[in-house]
């Protein structure tokens, strides 16, 4: 059967004149299955939003709370969530700096933030930078959250009787794993008894594939407390239109507000539009989108099965993001240059990779404890361009 996903309709030569980091960073012999962002066309809906916009010269300041409404509606509809209350959420530039003004309200400087590692590189980065620690509890062999390691953090963390946080990514960035709710109710009891306040990074929400259930972190018993921070970012493509959504639990409401107010300025105004039409109006794109995604992940476990047969493959349940383990590939990660957080880092197995297949992937040690030896791989892209990639990146395995 045809595919007529959003994953098969551009051409290497059309993704090619894309400016943006993915297809300007490396030359132009390499394929980029690194950075998140995916090889497909805008959505239809958002598309008309921008276009209506721009013909109003509607480019103003963000006002109103049309983004929230929108993620409410697809939270209910999506995740049979019901407790998302517009009144308790506020508009934030990205994720990623509402997840460190959303600490600012909870930690102080100083104060320790636990992520569970290999994790994604910039909470390392921008927490590092806002002069909070970084405690790691380290995932387990099967990649699933380590609850006794968690707990081990957590009261490393509250040394002192400091004030501290864990950093949840749900579903996790890299390893594609999307939390059960017997495990985030799991979380949500221990940071109970250990005074540790929760954030839940969840901007790969929507991209949970067949197999598995998203369970918002949010909506478990124990978890009113809590913070999450969603965007239509990774599942429609808009990481260029920025714009996210805090969410607070009914017992953080009030520390909400205090968000400074000039917080609010720095979403764009076009980033909400899109992001409101891509919750409100883009169900059915993403569902195509869904589809690609999963038929992808399973041809590339047939094509590393063929190509890299000594590279496990840990099949994701959401995200486009594939963590390969090449640590029997015998490659050291070499210098770790200035240490998780660095994502231009390229070092071990994705050195290797990009100077002998001329294919991009994330290095995995940036990604903290655990990530040395492995790769993560960016599967949101053509059918043809996974095929070749793999070929290459066998190709330069067989060649070591």
């Amino acid at each position: 059967m045809r595919r007529t996903d959003p994953l098969n309709r551009l051409t290497l030569e059309e993704l090619r004149q894309r400016t943006s980091m993915k297809w300007r960073t490396h030359p132009a012999d390499v394929l980029p299955l690194w950075v998140a962002e995916m090889d497909v066309p805008l959505a239809e809906p958002v598309a008309e939003a921008l276009r209506a916009a721009t013909a109003l010269g509607d480019t103003g300041y963000p006002y109103g709370s049309a983004y929230a409404e929108a993620l409410a509606a697809f939270a209910a509809e999506r995740w049979g969530w019901e407790g998302l209350r517009v009144e308790h959420t506020a508009i934030v530039p990205d994720v990623m700096m509402g997840i460190v003004e959303v600490l600012r309200l909870i930690t102080d400087p100083g104060d320790a933030v636990v992520v569970c590692s290999p994790v994604y590189p910039p909470f390392y980065a921008f927490l590092s930078h806002d002069a909070r620690q970084v405690v790691e509890a380290p995932l387990g062999p099967d990649l699933r959250v380590d609850m006794a390691a968690l707990e081990d953090a957590f009261v490393r963390a509250r040394r002192g009787r400091r004030r501290a946080a864990f950093l949840l990514s749900n579903p996790h960035n890299p390893t594609g794993v999307v939390h059960a709710r017997r495990e985030l109710e799991a979380m949500a009891a221990l940071a109970r008894a250990h005074g540790v306040r929760v954030v839940s990074d969840e901007i790969h929400a929507p991209l949970v594939l067949p197999g598995a259930a998203f369970t918002p972190f949010l909506s478990v018993s124990g978890a009113e407390n809590a913070f999450m921070l969603a965007s239509a970012s990774k599942a429609w493509n808009l990481a260029g239109l920025k714009a996210a959504v805090a969410v607070a639990g009914p017992e953080a409401a009030d520390e909400l507000r205090l968000l400074p107010e000039e917080v609010s300025h720095g979403p764009s105004h076009l980033g909400v539009i899109a992001h409101t039409a891509a919750f409100r109006d883009g169900g059915p794109w993403l569902d195509e989108l869904l589809l690609g995604l999963d038929a992808n992940r399973h041809l590339l476990g047939e094509l590393a099965a063929e190509h890299l047969p000594d590279v496990r493959y840990h099949r994701p349940e959401g995200t486009y993001l594939a963590w390969l383990d090449c640590t029997r590939l015998g490659l050291d990660s070499g210098p770790g240059g200035d240490g998780p957080g660095v994502v231009s880092d390229v070092a071990g197995p994705a050195k290797m990779f990009l100077d002998k297949a001329r294919v991009a992937v994330s290095s995995g040690h940036v990604f903290g404890s655990g990530g040395e030896g492995h790769v993560r791989l960016n599967f949101a892209t053509t059918p043809g361009i996974l095929r070749e990639a793999l070929s290459r990146m066998g190709e330069a395995v067989r060649g070591l």
